[in-house]
């Protein structure tokens, strides 16, 4: 329910518009002073302030600056109402940042119209900063090991240019953060960030998603669609996995990033864009140039400042942070209370190679907070098993001399083999305990003396 503060000295005109208000669906206060006015809005958050002029304790446009003054993306519309309504008046409350301006005696007809508006202009800036919001959450990085502080460094030293960018890195390392970060401190974080993935989209509609089409150009579809090109005007496209797009798309963003111009299809006058382009491949460009797959004179282009964004094993020191991260992050998407990690986990989870980087990570850990909905503290015993794989990439096991006690290397051993015969099996309990030769029971309390992914 939108919730209305009335702000006038006259007692009849504020019981009056409350009735009224509350008919049309609205919470409703009202008082006959500033200073009341203000402590209520700083303790309250309104939709609405429909605040009068002459007030018995101060200027009702006095109220209105301190009001802006806030400067909360919760405070309140303001519509200013007066008996002695002048240009002047008007003119310094929409200065002031005043919504509309209303004239006594109020005609109900105008004034519910311009509440209602009021009201919709208020719950459409609430999402615009709530959209912000997100927007710089997505746009951090978390941790801080050597690789990732060397990687913030250079981004503030190259994201104020109007440079192109070229970010390499493997799948799920965080390319598309580093973007939406060099966005968001460029001189173009006011305007909008646009992304389109290449390898998502097919190549017979590519061209249209870049550029956008006019009437009656693709049969079947809407009359008319801007392309990722003009609605980035302005502002940042990100063109991710740029090296799955063909040769013919290629020419033709080469086209557009040298003219700073484009024909949409079935357009007759092109278009001309300011945009400044943020590419990323998980591909190794200069490899798929000598194949003939990639555009060498495009390559350049993009590849003015590149970044390398190092693999999650490579900064296994951030893995603790991340992981409160998305622990605090699914908890609220949840409603679970705040959760945290023990030490034992957290080594466990940086002794895993993680290829698919900080994405299999976040997966990880949402998948462990919907399975676990009473635990507090992630132990051992909540993760996967998939983890607790501590092979390196070359194959072999771990050597003996890794092990402080006879103790320590036969659990080492035993994991391992329990975990393979599970693998083998699908994740089989009942068939990997057959294959063991043990009753089912014993095979859980030695998984969960191993911890071994045993769910409460």
């Amino acid at each position: 329910m939108n919730h209305i503060l009335v702000v006038d000295d006259e007692a009849d005109i504020r019981t009056s518009l409350e009735s009224i208000l509350r008919d049309e669906g609205y919470a409703v206060t009202s008082t006959g002073t500033a200073t009341e006015a203000l402590e209520l809005i700083r303790d309250v958050e309104y939709d609405v302030v429909l605040l009068d002029i002459w007030l018995p304790d101060g200027d009702g446009l006095d109220v209105l600056a301190e009001i802006r003054a806030m400067g909360s993306s919760s405070t309140p519309e303001v519509v200013i109402i007066s008996g002695h309504g002048t240009i002047e008046a008007a003119v310094r409350a929409t200065k002031l940042g005043a919504y509309d301006f209303l004239e006594k005696p109020l005609s109900l007809e105008r004034t519910l119209v311009l509440l209602k508006n009021a009201v919709k202009a208020h719950a459409l800036k609430s999402e615009n900063a709530e959209y912000r919001q997100q927007l710089a959450a997505k746009a951090s990085l978390t941790g801080e090991s050597v690789p990732l502080k060397a990687l913030r460094q250079q981004i503030k030293l190259m994201a104020p240019t109007n440079g192109r960018v070229l970010i390499y890195g493997e799948s799920g390392t965080g390319k598309e953060r580093i973007a939406r970060t060099m966005h968001t401190e460029s001189l173009r974080a006011e305007r909008v960030f646009v992304e389109l993935n290449c390898a998502a989209i097919p190549e017979d509609f590519i061209e249209s998603e870049l550029f956008g089409y006019r009437h009656g150009a693709i049969p079947g579809g809407a009359q008319e669609k801007r392309g990722t090109f003009e609605r980035a005007d302005g502002g940042t496209l990100f063109l991710d996995e740029v090296g799955d797009m063909s040769l013919k798309t290629q020419a033709k963003v080469l086209r557009a990033l040298d003219e700073q111009s484009f024909l949409p299809v079935g357009a007759s006058n092109p278009v001309h864009v300011d945009v400044r382009l943020i590419a990323a491949t998980n591909k190794d460009l200069e490899e798929e140039i000598a194949r003939g797959n990639f555009r060498e004179d495009l390559f350049y282009r993009l590849n003015v400042i590149p970044f390398f964004v190092p693999p999650l094993r490579d900064r296994r020191e951030d893995i603790p942070l991340l992981v409160q991260e998305f622990l605090d992050e699914f908890g609220r998407q949840y409603g679970r209370p705040r959760m945290e990690i023990a030490d034992d986990a957290i080594k466990i989870l940086q002794q895993y190679q993680w290829p698919g980087n900080v994405r299999e990570l976040r997966n990880l850990i949402e998948r462990v907070v919907i399975l676990n909905p009473k635990a507090r503290r992630i132990e051992r015993k909540h993760l996967p098993a998939l983890v607790y794989r501590e092979i390196p990439r070359d194959g072999a096991r771990s050597k003996p001399e890794e092990f402080s006690t006879l103790t320590e290397a036969r659990e080492a051993y035993e994991r391992d083999f329990i975990l393979k015969k599970m693998d083998e099996l699908n994740g089989n309990v009942s068939r990997t305990a057959e294959a063991l030769g043990i009753e089912r029971s014993h095979l859980y309390r030695k998984m969960k003396a191993l911890g071994i992914a045993v769910r409460d």
